[in-house]
Parts: C-alpha cells; sequence; structure tokens
C-alpha cells in the first residue's frame, strides 16, 4: 500500500492546480457551479492526474529520483490496476457534470495514457511530448473547467483561446524544467525529451521566453478587462519565481550539476505556491 500511495503522487496535483484556478477565474462568478466545481476539482486533483502517475510509473519503473519522489519504491504489480479503476471512476463521475467535459476528460485520460504507453510511447519524441503536455494540460485542461463548471459552450468568451494559450504556455514553462536533471536516465530508456534536444542553457531560455509570453498575455487580459490591481498582484506574487529562476539558471551555467533534483523540485515548488496563491487571491478579492 505504501508503494501504490508513493506511486500516485499526490502532492503532484498541486503542481498543476495553477490551470485549474487560472481557467475558473475567467469564469463570471455568477455562472459558476459550486457543485460541479468540487466534483471537477476531484476528478482531476485526486483521480485523473494520481492515476497518471501512476500509470507511468508502471511503464517507466524508475529507478532514480522523479517528480515529487527522490527515492522511488519497486512499482508494485496492482498499481496498475489501481489507475485503471481511478480513471473509470473519473470517467463516471464526470458524466454528472455535461456531456462536453465528460468527452473532453476521456481525451485527457486517453493522451495520457499514449504519453507513457510502451507500445506509443510519444514521451520519446521531443517535439511530440513536449505538444501533448502543453495542449493537454494546458489549453484542455482550461475548456474542460470552462465547460464543467461555469456556462455552456455557445457561451464561452471571444477571447477563451487566448486563455487557452495562455494556460499552455504555463505549463510549457515548467515541462522542461522538470526534465533538466534527467537527462542521461531518460536517454537509458530510450527517451529523448525536449531539455535534452535543447541542452542546459537552451532549456532555460525556452522555459523563460514561454513564461514571459504567458506573462504578456495575462497582463493583456486582465488589463484588457480593466484590472489594473490584478496585473499589480500577479506580477508581485512572481517575483520569487522570476527571482529563483535566475539564481538557478547562473547556477547551472556555472556548473551543470546543479540542474539536479532538489533545484527542480524546489523551482516547482516555488511556481506552484506563487502561481496557486495569485489566483486564489485573485479569485477572492474578484
Amino acid at each position: 500500500m505504501k508503494a501504490i500511495i508513493q506511486h500516485l503522487r499526490f502532492p503532484f496535483s498541486l503542481l498543476l492546480m495553477p490551470v485549474f484556478l487560472f481557467s475558473l477565474y475567467f469564469i463570471p462568478a455568477s455562472e459558476i457551479s459550486a457543485v460541479n466545481t468540487g466534483l471537477l476539482f476531484i476528478i482531476l486533483h485526486v483521480l485523473i492526474y494520481p492515476a497518471s502517475n501512476a500509470y507511468n510509473s508502471t511503464q517507466d519503473r524508475d529507478e532514480g529520483s522523479v517528480g515529487l519522489i527522490k527515492d522511488p519504491l519497486p512499482v508494485p504489480p496492482l498499481l496498475l490496476k489501481v489507475s485503471l479503476m481511478m480513471d473509470l471512476l473519473a470517467i463516471g463521475l464526470s458524466l454528472f457534470l455535461n456531456p462536453v467535459a465528460a468527452v473532453l476528460i476521456v481525451l485527457y485520460i486517453v493522451f495520457s495514457r499514449l504519453y507513457s504507453s510502451r507500445k506509443v510511447r510519444l514521451k520519446r519524441y521531443p517535439v511530440t511530448g513536449f505538444l501533448t503536455v502543453f495542449c493537454c494540460q494546458g489549453g484542455l485542461i482550461y475548456y474542460i473547467v470552462q465547460f464543467a463548471c461555469g456556462a455552456p459552450a455557445e457561451a464561452l468568451p471571444y477571447q477563451s483561446g487566448f486563455h487557452a494559450i495562455t494556460a499552455s504556455l504555463f505549463i510549457g514553462s515548467m515541462y522542461p524544467l522538470s526534465q533538466i536533471y534527467q537527462h542521461e536516465q531518460d536517454r537509458r530508456d530510450g527517451v529523448f525529451t525536449i531539455s535534452a534536444m535543447l541542452g542546459y542553457r537552451n532549456t532555460f531560455l525556452f522555459s523563460g521566453l514561454q513564461f514571459f509570453l504567458a506573462s504578456i498575455l495575462i497582463a493583456y487580459l486582465f488589463m484588457s478587462a480593466g484590472n489594473w490591481q490584478h496585473v499589480m498582484i500577479y506580477a508581485s506574487m512572481q517575483l520569487p519565481v522570476i527571482v529563483f529562476f535566475l539564481y538557478w539558471f547562473y547556477k547551472v551555467m556555472k556548473n551543470v550539476s546543479e540542474a539536479n533534483y532538489k533545484n527542480t523540485m524546489l523551482m516547482n515548488m516555488i511556481s506552484a505556491c506563487c502561481m496557486n496563491s495569485c489566483f486564489a487571491i485573485l479569485l477572492f478579492i474578484r
């Protein structure tokens, strides 16, 4: 049981929560369904994300450190069944949301499996693997939240495409950095990641560019709605992220051994805490 819980990696859901909160922010408060929002939160963060982590562990069988697990335990045989049962439960619960959200949730689960599966293994290709995560954990989750928690599809604002792109850029800015410490481990497993393709320096530049573009877009969205105060809150909450990113970049350029598990997880946690806090505050004051 201990190994199963470890490989579900429930705390990892915190790293993906900013997209959920960001998406919720762009639904008018009067249109938010509290019941659907709570149910979708459970579907995504308690079922789908942990199930995806568990399935990935059954396919990778990592011996070294992997996202929020410094010393992974051996993968138990029951883990695959647990991940599949959690996915089926998530699909069943999604039927209580609405048909569009349910279909998109199934689509997310399918691509999550294709990403890790030994038979398909989208993650072994640098660009394909990146685009799968970029689109699914970003834009696709944005639309799932919109359809599940808010108004019908025809009521989506015209800026929704910008919102989805922004969500994907947030995910895209962290994804290459999350791979930077395991280039050799991935190569031994036949996986050539976007970070390995870019190298240490360009991984930071690529991630930094995406974060910059996401910030420009979100500032535009806030300002176009006259929410200058929200721009200032967002900017101030991102300062710790920017400072640590630049500091870590400097350390890695001096010594590539600084591109290690400890610094990667610290970067992820600082970013997730700042982003979650930022959008929680914005939702509260809105």
